[in-house]
């Protein structure tokens, strides 16, 4: 009878310990999550209610600095340019990479397909700001775009891009667009690649071309991938601020100015801790707002 007991009360005491490390592991995370998510947040939604400038004594203002917030039409004009980054940011990476990554998988595993991958990934693990500037000099008036222009007999196209009130933002998002498309391509070619390929051979065999193959296949078997990268993509477009910031500073005028990059000003520029704050929240859930819909449409598509 005795040996029963004592299996029992050793299961516990391994339950036990297994759940003490489990604990372990996971008190640092929690902390640290805690210490760098968590109250930072609470903090923010806290000085949103005051007009404060970081130093003096704070008043309370109640919702004053959120009604400002849609009352203003500077900052309705960031929103707004960030909706306009989502085409760059994620419109032209996703199809670009769906492409790419089709092109790809159709060529043979060889050096060349490993040799585009890491062309195409590049990009991305180049810092954004170095982007931006990099991208900067290439824009401007003797820059490689306008030098590549007059190569080409196309001169009378040449402008200082992120100088033109017209094209500064169009000229932003393509620089996003380059940064994002290598990471679109792999991750969806990694999402072919988990493709059962007794499909592709069965649609061949029926005589499918390669859009049927596409629509029918590729596409609908990517649709996790293509929600990841939309999330991601979109999440980028709403609160970017390094290419900005050293690309443009949200010039000509406000023409590339983004949310981003005025909270930084109006936190740390215009010493408005509360108006920045209250921005901040509100961008926050503006993000949700569309990332939200997109996981739940995702999750909804895979039942």
């Amino acid at each position: 009878m005795s040996h029963p007991v004592a299996r029992r009360a050793t299961a516990r005491a391994a339950a036990r310990r297994v759940t003490l490390i489990g604990w372990g592991l996971l008190v640092p995370a929690l902390a640290a999550y805690l210490g760098f998510v968590v109250w930072p947040l609470a903090l923010g939604v806290q000085y949103s209610f005051y007009d404060w400038n970081g130093v003096g004594v704070a008043t309370w203002v109640g919702v004053e600095n959120y009604l400002k917030v849609f009352a203003d039409q500077a900052l309705l004009g960031s929103i707004t340019n960030a909706f306009i980054l989502i085409a760059f940011f994620t419109i032209i990476p996703v199809g670009v990479g769906l492409v790419l990554a089709t092109l790809i998988r159709s060529l043979r595993a060889g050096w060349f397909s490993n040799l585009s991958q890491t062309v195409l990934f590049l990009p991305q693990i180049i810092p954004l700001a170095a982007a931006g500037i990099a991208w900067a000099w290439m824009y401007a008036q003797t820059g490689t775009v306008n030098q590549v222009f007059g190569w080409l007999g196309l001169g009378f196209l040449a402008r200082p891009w992120l100088a033109d009130y017209g094209t500064a933002l169009p000229a932003v998002g393509l620089i996003g667009s380059w940064v994002l498309t290598g990471l679109c391509t792999v991750l969806l070619l990694t999402g072919i690649g988990k493709i059962d390929t007794s499909l592709y051979e069965a649609i061949r065999i029926d005589g499918a071309g390669w859009w049927r193959e596409f629509f029918t296949i590729t596409l609908p078997g990517l649709r996790q991938e293509i929600a990841v990268l939309v999330t991601l993509t979109v999440i980028a477009a709403l609160s970017s601020f390094d290419i900005i910031y050293t690309s443009t500073q949200g010039g000509p005028g406000r023409a590339t100015m983004v949310p981003g990059l005025l909270i930084y000003r109006i936190g740390f520029t215009q010493s408005d801790v509360g108006q920045a704050s209250a921005f901040g929240i509100v961008l926050m859930l503006l993000v949700l707002a569309v990332v939200l819909p997109i996981q739940r449409l995702s999750r909804a598509a895979d039942r």
